[in-house]
């Protein structure tokens, strides 16, 4: 994803996307004097902002790797940015470990609202409190914000519910003990959204995390209006297609009208789209590039789009 992405930026594209300013785009400087976008978590009313920062491949790193302290400043920026909404897992190797060191180096685990998951498949449910007794360690900090059940607790290989029974029971055990704020489950594969819509009418949760862009408007069929319903606040991942909308966009224009909604990149064409739909709370994209978090984060500040701003936005893209 990174290199397309970069050369859109130094192209330009976009009306108010110009040069690097110290290695920064002209239109990210500024940031902080603009206030974040921020919408309620439905069963609490406490209010998150928008755009929050994802983990999956940018920060599997170790001391001493390429990306690590460009890494690190992104952590730092987003922070500094009001950012706060992080999301990992144990299982996406070196990231979760990356995250609580450098939050813990920056004194910052209890400003962000940090998520992560468990899923320990068929093992059983003292493992998977092992395993978000680890994430805690590995944050210092005693209670999750969010703890999730990864895929409905099962194999990337076998999208079914098979274990969600278990791990539901021991995230529960733990919000119960005030050890996670709030709790929800996830999944990143279109097969498993028939499971996914049977467990948000079983259980009582706060979160569903799902895929969801421009690229990707599955979820707004059933998911979507079912959390509405069920007030069940949304995290979207995958918000560029694992990066295929960029290359899709290369060497074109940001349509004008998303002046009306203070958009300048295709970056925030993409991320406002998602965070304007009634249903989603905020969306994660991951970076280990500050440029792009200070692009993705413009995506926070100024007015959404509206329903009908939202249909010239897929008439746009269905014309790529």
């Amino acid at each position: 994803m990174s290199p397309t992405r970069r050369t859109v930026i130094k192209l330009g594209l976009g009306a108010g996307a110009g040069l690097l300013v110290n290695g920064v785009p002209d239109f990210a400087l500024g940031m902080q004097q603009k206030a974040l976008i921020t919408k309620a978590i439905p069963s609490s009313g406490e209010k998150i902002p928008v755009i929050g920062l994802g983990s999956s491949q940018t920060f599997n790193l170790t001391t001493g790797s390429a990306d690590y302290n460009a890494a690190r400043d992104v952590i730092r920026v987003f922070k500094e940015l009001g950012g706060k909404v992080i999301d990992t897992a144990p299982s996406y190797q070196n990231a979760e470990p990356f995250i609580g060191e450098t939050i813990q180096s920056f004194k910052i685990q209890n400003d962000l609202f940090l998520a992560t998951k468990v899923n320990v498949g068929e093992a059983p449910k003292q493992s998977a409190i092992e395993m978000m007794e680890n994430s805690s360690r590995v944050f210092g900090k005693r209670t999750i914000d969010l703890m999730q059940v990864w895929n409905l607790g099962d194999s990337i290989r076998n999208l079914t519910d098979n274990f969600l029974p278990m791990h539901m029971e021991a995230v529960q055990e733990w919000k119960k003990a005030g050890r996670a704020r709030y709790i929800g489950i996830t999944t990143s594969r279109d097969p498993q959204y028939a499971d996914v819509e049977e467990a948000m009418k079983k259980y009582t949760l706060d979160f569903v995390q799902l895929d969801y862009s421009i690229g990707d408007r599955i979820p707004e069929e059933r998911l979507l209006p079912l959390a509405k319903e069920k007030g069940i606040a949304i995290l979207a991942n995958r918000p560029f297609s694992t990066g295929g909308l960029f290359r899709m966009v290369a060497g074109k224009p940001v349509p004008e009208f998303a002046k009306e909604f203070d958009v300048t990149t295709w970056a925030q064409f993409f991320l406002k789209f998602i965070v304007s739909h009634p249903a989603i709370t905020c969306a994660i994209p991951a970076t280990n590039d500050t440029v792009h978090l200070r692009d993705n984060m413009l995506a926070g500040v100024g007015r959404l789009p509206d329903e009908a701003a939202r249909k010239k936005m897929v008439d746009v893209f269905t014309a790529l």
